[in-house]
């Protein structure tokens, strides 16, 4: 590009960027996901603006990977490893065993059907992925039950790497010679190698985050943000699995006591994933040819009627109920495998590599995502309250905003009181802070009040809190301690 033509295309991406931002409220108001109308918006510019149109499958792959990475950074930061813990080998197992089944399922009715086999397996393989992106803007917009949410967000960070594995063997050309035992192998390999590579890179940043003294605070989220991309960059570099290198690493650091100007890292990590976000599903729905996707629409709706009848729950119910999940999560979970960017993407592989029939496999699981858009969120949202997994009233985890004073060995630390929370009627007295802490602000409807012991907090209102350093801790656990169970925290041990 030349700097005639900068202009030109600076113009033309910022109005895409707000005209997809906008986008969001009028895809409330349809009652349809904005990352579908993203997908939309890409498939239009590449029709109408043929300049804008999207040739290079490689070039489109290697930039859906670098959107994944801030995807899957800023779900694994807002992920605790104390909700992690309890369903991380179901999640495991539906992210490996699931994919497994899914692929069979889909794969052998098409090759019935005559399919060719290579084309019927990369089908099955590519859909079999659910998306990052479609699953934490979807779960998070849902008041759905912890232990449900970060299932299906981990097995959503979980299940590339397989996938990866899978599309690279099926694409490349000695496809059918391999030995059986090859793929599960390297799939192993990657998993865990990719989460041996997180755990280095997270404790490291734990570590290393609280000690940096930056002279900014928007410096903070940048460090952040370069760990978990090295994180990714670290794990290919050693062959095994990037994307679960950087969500174990965000979850590590995300859960971190100790973090410094928390809500910048992830408010930034946040603005990072939703232009991500647009991106990605403008880029992947300009790398279409609109004119081809009429005559692969009958495989599509044969696909997608596979995947949401049979695949999924079959996959789901496989996959949990030797944990002994409920059955009315695991029917959930049968139901609320969302795919979108994340299976776009996997199926440009082969057609980057030229591999006969990726023309095919791209254009179906393109219309299925669409397909599975359409029918899958409005359905999770009915059954999930029928099935009691959304709870409407359930009150969500204390946040704590932590900014350091340099030079003072002291913290001061953010904490909002939301509505429903222990922490709303408890006077300052009551909360009984550790000796080394003391609240010194108390912001109410825009107004700053000096808190005395008999100061009553109230829902909406704002706290500054400061601490030494050495009593953080414990003062972090107190606050969450009263903000679960109120005046009856005395009574109750710490669990957190």
């Amino acid at each position: 590009m030349t700097l005639d033509g900068l202009a030109p295309a600076l113009l033309v991406g910022a109005a895409v960027a707000l005209v997809a931002i906008l986008s969001v409220r009028l895809a409330g108001r349809l009652g349809v996901p904005g990352l579908l109308l993203y997908l939309v918006l890409g498939l239009v510019l590449g029709a109408v603006f043929p300049p804008l149109h999207v040739e290079n499958a490689e070039v489109a792959t290697a930039l859906g990977f670098c959107a994944l990475v801030l995807i899957l950074a800023q779900g694994g930061l807002t992920t605790r490893v104390s909700e992690l813990r309890p369903v991380l080998w179901p999640a495991l197992t539906l992210a490996s065993v699931g994919i497994v089944v899914s692929i069979v399922v889909v794969a052998v009715p098409l090759i019935v059907l005559g399919v060719e086999t290579r084309t019927a397996v990369l089908i099955g393989a590519v859909l079999a992925a659910t998306d990052a992106a479609a699953v934490f803007s979807v779960m998070r917009g849902m008041r759905i039950t912890t232990r449900v949410r970060t299932l299906l967000e981990a097995e959503a960070g979980f299940n590339d790497a397989p996938v990866v594995v899978i599309v690279a063997v099926v694409s490349a050309g000695d496809f059918g010679s391999s030995p059986w035992w090859q793929p599960p192998l390297l799939i192993l390999a990657e998993l865990v190698g990719g989460a041996l590579v997180g755990a280095v890179v997270g404790f490291g940043g734990r570590w290393l985050l609280p000690r940096l003294a930056l002279p900014a605070v928007g410096l903070y989220p940048i460090a952040a943000l370069a760990l978990l991309v090295g994180a990714f960059g670290a794990g290919q570099w050693l062959h095994v699995s990037g994307f679960i290198a950087v969500y174990v690493a965000a979850v590590i650091i995300g859960s971190a006591a100790r973090l410094p100007h928390r809500r910048s890292i992830i408010g930034f990590s946040d603005g990072l994933a939703w232009v991500a976000e647009i991106g990605l599903f403008v880029m992947l729905g300009a790398l279409a040819s609109v004119s081809r996707l009429p005559q692969a629409i009958p495989l599509a709706i044969v696909v997608a009627g596979l995947i949401i009848v049979l695949a999924r729950p079959i996959a789901a119910g496989v996959s949990l109920l030797p944990f002994r999940v409920p059955v009315p999560e695991v029917a959930f979970a049968g139901i609320a495998g969302l795919r979108g960017a994340v299976p776009i993407v996997f199926a440009a592989i082969p057609l980057g590599l030229g591999v006969a029939g990726a023309t095919e496999v791209f254009d179906v699981t393109l219309l299925v995502v669409l397909i599975l858009m359409l029918v899958q969120v409005p359905l999770i949202t009915r059954m999930g309250r029928r099935l009691g997994v959304v709870q409407p009233g359930e009150t969500t985890e204390l946040e704590l905003e932590s900014a350091p004073l340099d030079g003072m060995q002291a913290l001061v630390l953010g904490v909002d009181v939301p509505a429903g929370a222990g922490l709303v009627g408890i006077f300052v007295s009551e909360l009984g802070l550790p000796e080394g802490a003391v609240v010194a602000l108390v912001v109410r409807s825009g107004s700053a009040i000096a808190p005395d012991r008999q100061t009553r907090l109230r829902a909406d209102d704002q706290m500054l809190v400061v601490t030494t350093e050495q009593a953080r801790t414990a003062t972090q656990e107190r606050l969450r301690l009263v903000a679960r169970h109120g005046r009856l925290a005395r009574w109750r041990a710490s669990d957190v």
